[in-house]
């Protein structure tokens, strides 16, 4: 791995020259402003119950689905298309720095995007004086749960990207991973036909899997082991795979 900090400073310079990166991050903080303006008009219509920070992350998986496929459709995708993966992996290099490398850049960018938004809160509880604003309990928990989800969720993304040379099918394959993974699973989650019969079994396993969840736990400030080691596992499977399609597809070719 002696090579990885020379890969990810490449990669991160490549995501800051690259269009679809200003893409996702105007999408991205002209959403989560929009988010913002209208819990303030909700709270300003009337007292809440709830910490502004916990509505505030309810819809997470909205900028993710779309973010994340744009950070990491290109990263193996275009690579693979240009043939200049073959000519990297010539060098004293291994395909595992390269896919880590591609991952730790598309992992940095998407949590500083998402660190950007603490401005929100901060001004304003400069201008309101109001403490409550920011409720440190939902607001670090909530960042937490990003920072600890995101791994997963860029893994991915850098998975389907590995999968096909056509940054635009990587884009999809990606949103529509990410979409399966949290929609599908709290469908699922939410279902009664899966607490009967034959499928019974399969119920702790979906809840354990139930990123909406996990999100309430932790801007309840529980955060629970469980729910960490899901999103760890679950992005070094999605990078080991990963590596595998990159060497298959160098295989083949």
């Amino acid at each position: 791995m002696r090579h990885f900090p020379t890969l990810l400073s490449h990669e991160l310079r490549m995501l800051l020259v690259s269009p679809a990166t200003y893409v996702a991050a105007t999408l991205f903080l002209g959403f989560m402003g929009l988010v913002f303006t209208k819990i303030l008009e909700l709270y300003g219509a009337a007292p809440q119950e709830t910490s502004p920070a916990i509505v505030y992350f309810q819809l997470f998986w909205l900028p993710v689905c779309v973010m994340v496929p744009l950070l990491t459709m290109k990263c193996l995708a275009e690579e693979r298309r240009l043939g200049t993966i073959e000519t990297l992996l010539t060098t004293p290099v291994t395909t595992t720095e390269v896919v880590l490398a591609k991952f730790g850049a598309a992992y940095a960018l998407y949590t500083t995007l998402w660190g950007s938004t603490v401005v929100f809160f901060w001004v304003l509880r400069r201008f309101s004086g109001d403490e409550r604003f920011l409720d440190s309990g939902p607001l670090l928990g909530g960042y937490l749960f990003i920072a600890v989800s995101g791994l997963l969720f860029v893994a991915l993304g850098v998975l389907a990207s590995s999968l096909t040379r056509n940054q635009s099918v990587a884009g999809i394959l990606g949103c529509v991973a990410l979409a399966t993974l949290i929609l599908g699973g709290n469908a699922l989650a939410d279902s009664t036909w899966l607490a009967q019969g034959a499928l019974e079994p399969l119920r702790p396993a979906v809840q354990y899997a139930h990123v909406f969840g996990h999100r309430d736990d932790f801007a309840r400030g529980v955060i629970d082991l469980r729910h960490v080691l899901f999103y760890l596992s679950g992005s070094a499977l999605a990078l080991i795979f990963s590596i595998l399609g990159v060497e298959a597809k160098l295989l083949h070719a």
